[in-house]
């Protein structure tokens, strides 16, 4: 991963979309940023499901990026699915070298004119962290990785979950929002070049009376 994706700063553009809710389709049309060859990102039919399917091969590393204001104090939940066909082999994703991520899924804090005040969480598939660890980004501290799944997959169904994303940029930076600029997905394997595919599903939020996972 290099260091300009991070966060994704200055790369969102408004939506005029009120929706909370996005399908695989949604997904699939917003705005593209490549960082090195793209990620190939297609809607497909698992299982008798719509999912955006995206599959990473020799070095790729794309992102489909959104920006949206989403007011936390009413819909702090944030629920997605995703699955994956394999975790990356021998990698240590504390290091610049080994930040690829079969799926990811960012929300933005967008600082404006200050792009150093810019956070971001990091929902990722971890290859080599346990669920619920956490770290720093291999580049920057403002960018906090939160592994929410980890591991082979069991079965090919989607994985359901569900964040406070309030609480956990309360937890991971120190500091309460009452809103959040932005959010993206991400396949990439630039760093080691291993094939990965990655499956999402419709991202939504839901207000706080919403059941959410362990934290």
């Amino acid at each position: 991963m290099h260091p300009p994706r991070l966060l994704l700063t200055g790369l969102l553009i408004t939506s005029v979309c009120s929706a909370q809710s996005y399908s695989p389709a949604d997904i699939s049309q917003w705005p593209e940023r490549t960082f090195t060859q793209p990620t190939r990102y297609q809607i497909e039919d698992r299982n008798g499901q719509t999912v955006l399917r995206a599959d990473c091969r020799h070095g790729q590393a794309s992102a489909r990026y959104l920006q949206q204001p989403i007011d936390l104090r009413k819909t702090p939940l944030l629920r997605w699915s995703w699955t994956i066909s394999q975790p990356f082999s021998q990698l240590d994703e504390t290091s610049r070298q080994g930040d690829d991520y079969p799926v990811r899924l960012y929300v933005v804090k967008d600082g404006g004119l200050l792009p150093w005040r810019t956070l971001a969480v990091n929902y990722v598939w971890s290859s080599s962290q346990t669920a619920g660890k956490h770290w720093p980004n291999a580049y920057t501290g403002n960018a906090q990785m939160l592994a929410v799944s980890s591991g082979t997959p069991n079965g090919r169904a989607l994985v359901q979950l569900e964040r406070n994303v309030r609480e956990d940029f309360q937890r991971l930076h120190g500091q309460t929002l009452d809103q959040i600029d932005g959010l993206a997905i991400m396949t990439d394997c630039d760093n080691r070049g291993q094939a990965v595919t990655g499956w999402y599903g419709s991202i939504e939020w839901l207000p706080a009376t919403s059941v959410a996972t362990d934290r």
